[in-house]
């Protein structure tokens, strides 16, 4: 059980995290070509969310992970989803970091208490970062798929968009399924 493992934070969230329930709330500070704003979950209702977490800022398999998702950004955007990356670095580390490496096509937000990434069940507590999470969440709040990496591997940015398109059909997709074939029905 989550509650076992020395990832937990030690909180009711582990047991709160549930496909097909309310994904958790936020409002965080992020940074944005230039601007520091608040985000929220709330503010981005009628849309789909892609929630990127990452352990840190200035490190080595981050920058690929982020470059590829700015690279296809738009392939989001067709599809209606707002990508968010985040991690536990502030805004002014984002800036930083990316007055070195570029700007990118969306946010980075600041969870700096760490609050968020212990309510996704991604921080690990003892080092004070966050696994590798990767959250969908639909127009509705509704949490429809996680997947959370280990530190060392890098997360595949194309699986995520067929997983967004997949969930968008409403229907059952096989194996593999891509948008613009044949699915299986109504589920």
């Amino acid at each position: 059980m989550c509650e076992e493992t020395k990832n937990c934070c030690g909180s009711n969230c582990c047991k709160s995290l549930q496909i097909g329930k309310s994904a958790p709330e936020f409002t965080m500070e992020g940074y944005f070509k230039g601007e520091k704003k608040k985000y929220s979950l709330e503010d981005n209702k009628g849309k789909w969310t892609l929630l990127f977490f990452y352990p840190l800022d200035f490190t080595f398999v981050c920058p690929t992970e982020l470059i590829e998702l700015s690279k296809k950004v738009d392939e989001f955007e067709t599809n209606n989803t707002q990508v968010f990356g985040i991690s536990v670095d502030s805004v002014y580390s984002h800036e930083a970091w990316l007055k070195e490496m570029g700007d990118l096509n969306y946010p980075l937000l600041s969870d700096l208490t760490k609050q968020v990434s212990k309510s996704y069940n991604v921080l690990l507590k003892e080092e004070g970062i966050s696994l590798r999470g990767a959250f969908i969440i639909d127009p509705n709040g509704v949490l429809k798929c996680y997947m959370v990496n280990d530190l060392s591997i890098g997360r595949n940015v194309d699986e995520l968009i067929r997983l967004i398109q997949a969930f968008q059909t409403g229907d059952l997709c096989p194996v593999g399924w891509h948008k613009g074939e044949k699915t299986l029905g109504k589920a």
